[in-house]
């Protein structure tokens, strides 16, 4: 298997685009997200897109190869969003293993498939484990602010099992991302430390927060200097920012994490801030040449797209990153 580390000191890396922007294209009904399986299920299961990867996995295939066929070297899991944390809304922890063990066994499918084609250009598959619903350093109720509901504990938890699957169906690397409360994404962390303990596996790990708005904070409070310090003592492949702006907005921060971070950087932003439909309006040139400037600055090592963002989009950046070399920190 091609090492990851190893080609990202030859060239720039490029990460997929959106899953659910994908999977609203194919407009599922009920019966889709049932499919055998849950079709007496006791509450709706729509827009439970994490669960298609059991319910309608030609749909999950067909996004990847998409995406790989535009050019992405790295697929993410269709995982965001299973964890028992999140899956207990559908009442579904007890299928939370099996989600993500086959969200990552079909990205790896279709990742041996375009590698068997293209050895110049191994894919690889990046485990997607999200922030889930909940956070742990921060109140749900205005009223009682040292309120929480849910545990440090409860989260490791939650990802280890989330880890565990991912890594049994083949995940090549972890993505913690969507990081909002880095007390959360320290838990997801710890548990990936101990079930690699436990598998004897080494995977690289891949972390990515979220600046929430223009004070260039994550929702949790932390600016980006502190949200990299926070984490970095994982050692991970990666840390970067992803989703919630777009590619203008987040050069700053992602330049403060190339000065004070030894990790190498990614980003994976949206295509530009929802309009009032909450749809995204950038257009693949559009972007590609926002992302131009990171690029021009020396400032990532993987790049890709978040909200908003479609194989069209991961084709532009994809060209333009092939014509130039990493800087590596």
């Amino acid at each position: 298997m091609a090492n990851i580390r190893e080609i990202l000191k030859e060239r720039i890396l490029v990460l997929d685009g959106a899953m659910g922007t994908m999977i609203q294209r194919h407009q599922l009904t009920e019966e889709d997200f049932r499919g055998e399986r849950f079709k007496d299920h006791s509450c709706s299961l729509k827009g439970n897109n994490d669960l298609l990867s059991i319910t309608r996995p030609d749909i999950i295939k067909s996004i990847h190869a998409e995406y790989y066929a535009a050019g992405a070297d790295i697929a993410e899991t269709n995982s965001f969003g299973a964890t028992w944390v999140a899956q207990d809304d559908y009442e579904l922890a007890s299928a939370v293993y099996d989600i993500n063990y086959q969200s990552a066994k079909l990205a790896k499918e279709v990742a041996n498939e375009f590698t068997a084609k293209e050895p110049n250009k191994p894919r690889f598959v990046a485990g997607s484990m999200g922030p889930t619903t909940k956070l742990a350093s921060m109140s749900p109720d205005v009223n009682d602010p040292g309120f929480r509901n849910i545990s440090f504990d409860e989260l490791v938890d939650a990802f280890k099992e989330q880890a565990s699957g991912l890594i049994d169906g083949g995940a090549d690397l972890l993505l913690v991302e969507t990081i909002t409360d880095t007390l959360n994404a320290k838990a997801a962390l710890f548990a990936i430390n101990e079930i690699q303990e436990e598998k004897g596996t080494d995977l690289p790990i891949m972390i990515s927060g979220t600046i929430t708005d223009a004070s260039g904070r994550t929702l949790s409070g932390q600016n980006t200097e502190a949200f990299v310090i926070s984490v970095e003592h994982a050692k991970p492949m990666t840390i970067g920012l992803n989703c919630a702006l777009g590619a203008e907005a987040l050069r700053p921060y992602l330049k403060t994490i190339r000065e004070k971070s030894d990790s190498l950087v990614s980003a994976h932003p949206n295509a530009g801030l929802p309009n009032e439909m909450g749809a995204y309006d950038e257009s693949p040139e559009f972007m590609a040449k926002q992302i131009k400037v990171f690029l021009d600055e020396g400032l990532v090592n993987i790049v890709g797209g978040c909200c908003g963002t479609t194989p069209a989009h991961i084709k532009a950046i994809a060209d333009l990153a092939s014509t130039y070399s990493p800087k590596n920190n």
